[in-house]
């Protein structure tokens, strides 16, 4: 990398990642995001996530750097030999999924998920889901607290925390994950083609009311979600050597 690589910094609201902004954005003669040819993220996961949804039309690698809590998309924070790090950083490739969500109203509602997908009940009442791939019924009736269609990049999130699997990079699939699973009680969830289009649809939603979440946003009231890998869009992660997403969910499973 050119050592004068343009570079521009973002920050969660934590005082901690706002005040590693203003230290590499001064050592480092940060430019604005239309002008940068790396963006530098500081904060957590889920600003990891926001950063990524927010400069997907740019184009532009993101490397992050731990300044939050949990950290597993992000690199560890040093503000000493920033360039040296990106030039040697290795580049991940990674597609969201499309969501779309249809209230029982009709309205429809759309938005893309890096992580996952959820469906969860709103109320007292286990949801009912039916569950149809590639327009094909596959199950009449699962019912739980929720469901939930993973990326291999988030299968280490909320999905591992589900009891779902974690799924490599490379093994073009998705994680179906049961939620508190009901009936059947046992069932354990399944693995898609990463090019399979999923349809849950939520068995009498004015009763038992489910609202969908897609990486933190989310619509109420929901009767039919349908999903599909988007390999349209291209999120570019840099991480620094020997510690890409590969072998962090292989290192995650030893854990």
């Amino acid at each position: 990398m050119p050592p004068q690589m343009r570079l521009a910094f973002v920050a969660s609201d934590a005082p901690i990642a706002q005040q590693a902004k203003a230290t590499l954005h001064a050592q480092y003669n940060g430019v604005p995001l239309d002008e940068a040819e790396i963006i530098v993220a500081l904060g957590g996961d889920g600003f990891m996530l926001e950063t990524l949804h927010d400069t997907q039309e740019l184009d532009v690698p993101v490397y992050g750097m731990n300044r939050g809590t949990v950290g597993f998309l992000m690199n560890n924070y040093s503000s000493q030999g920033l360039r040296d790090r990106l030039a040697r950083a290795e580049e991940e490739v990674i597609n969201p999924l499309r969501m779309t969500a249809t209230s029982v109203d009709g309205t429809l509602h759309e938005a893309l998920a890096i992580n996952e997908v959820s469906m969860l009940r709103s109320g007292p009442q286990a949801a009912k889901l039916r569950i149809h791939v590639d327009g094909k019924l596959r199950m009449d009736e699962l019912v739980c607290d929720g469901a939930l269609l993973s990326t291999p990049a988030g299968s280490t999130a909320y999905n591992y925390s589900a009891h779902g699997p974690i799924v490599p990079i490379g093994s073009e699939v998705l994680a179906l994950t049961a939620v508190a699973a009901f009936r059947p009680r046992r069932w354990r969830g399944a693995l898609l083609p990463k090019a399979a289009q999923v349809t849950f649809e939520i068995v009498n939603a004015a009763k038992r009311p489910v609202h969908a979440d897609a990486d933190g946003v989310s619509f109420k009231n929901i009767a039919r979600v349908d999903i599909r890998s988007a390999p349209e869009i291209e999120h570019r992660i840099l991480f620094d050597p020997g510690h890409g997403l590969e072998e962090r969910l292989i290192r995650e499973q030893f854990a």
